[in-house]
């Protein structure tokens, strides 16, 4: 099997995030994206979610407007032992030279070192974790690390 890192770079396609570092974590059993502005609606008898994701770490210049159809709702546990009601989507992820689907819960990440979480229901049976290395599987371009500065 592949090895990951303890944390990667990985893309949400469907949502239109095309580099999106993460932490691997194989205490959480699920995965978390950081969202926010989380509505609920419907769209020909399908209930969907449309919410916003600021990608980069540390980051709020750069916004992303993404919808998708709910999977479900369910009570999760955070680190800091609360539990909360979270919206699940099912999307893709690319990760190296693999896709395929995950669950995804929405939540506010911003107070958290990174914008997304990998729980280890994502990885397993697919990858190994070295947990003193990062990048296995390499890093995204120059300007995906370094974007520009705003013109002012």
């Amino acid at each position: 099997m592949p090895i990951l890192g303890w944390r990667e770079w990985l893309a949400l396609p469907d949502l239109h995030i095309s580099h999106i570092k993460v932490k691997v974590d194989t205490g959480a059993r699920s995965s978390a994206l950081h969202a926010f502005d989380i509505h609920h609606f419907e769209r020909d008898g399908t209930a969907m979610v449309r919410f916003k994701v600021h990608p980069h770490q540390r980051s709020t210049t750069v916004t992303v407007e993404a919808e998708a159809p709910l999977w479900d709702e369910r009570l999760v546990r955070s680190s800091s032992g609360h539990t909360q009601p979270r919206p699940v989507i099912r999307t893709p992820i690319a990760l190296g030279d693999r896709q395929w689907s995950i669950e995804l819960t929405l939540t506010n990440r911003d107070a958290m070192g990174f914008r997304m979480l990998l729980g280890r229901e994502a990885v397993r049976h697919r990858f190994l974790v070295d947990p003193g290395r990062s990048y296995r599987l390499g890093q995204p371009p120059a300007s995906v690390l370094h974007p520009p500065l705003p013109q002012t």
